[in-house]
Parts: C-alpha cells; sequence; structure tokens
C-alpha cells in the first residue's frame, strides 16, 4: 500500500508537468488516478505553492491540516526530463 507521502508526491510531481503541458492527455489521465488514490485515502488538497527551494502542499487528513513539502528539483524531474527530450513525450491522442 501507497504512503500517503509517496502519493502526494507522484500527484505533485504529474502536476506541474499537467500545469505545463495542459493538452497532454497521459498526463491527465496518470493525474485522474493520482487524485483517485488521494480521494480513496481519505486527503483532500487545501493549498500548493512553490518558494524557493520547495514545493508545498496543505492537505486535510483526518479533520487535520498537515503540511508536506517536497525540494523542488526532485517534483521538476519529470518535467525537466520532457522539456530536454519532447520527441520522446508526444501527444499520441
Amino acid at each position: 500500500m501507497q504512503s500517503i507521502q509517496d502519493a502526494l508526491y507522484n500527484w505533485m510531481t504529474i502536476k506541474v508537468v499537467c500545469d505545463a503541458r495542459p493538452d497532454d492527455t497521459a498526463a491527465l489521465d496518470t493525474l485522474a488516478f493520482f487524485e483517485k488514490l488521494l480521494v480513496e485515502k481519505e486527503v483532500i488538497i487545501q493549498s500548493l505553492f512553490k518558494e524557493e527551494p520547495f514545493y508545498f502542499i496543505e492537505y486535510l487528513y483526518e479533520n487535520e491540516v498537515k503540511k508536506q513539502r517536497f525540494p523542488i528539483e526532485v517534483i521538476d524531474v519529470m518535467l525537466n526530463q520532457i522539456k530536454a527530450e519532447p520527441e520522446k513525450y508526444r501527444n499520441l491522442e
């Protein structure tokens, strides 16, 4: 079973990609998968913001607001890879 931290990390990584590539159907499908996973874990995202050197997520879990942070460089790895080799990440819709 995936931890909440892992689910948030995966959601955040693909959310960054979707924000940069709103027409990327594969990324949108993947984002929907991780959003469903968070709903199943009863995690509700309250806010998300970027402040060097981290992304911060505030979320509601078990009636308590919690916070999680992830290094920007770790979250942006997938997006940076896509930008470096766009020919490998074409939208095949």
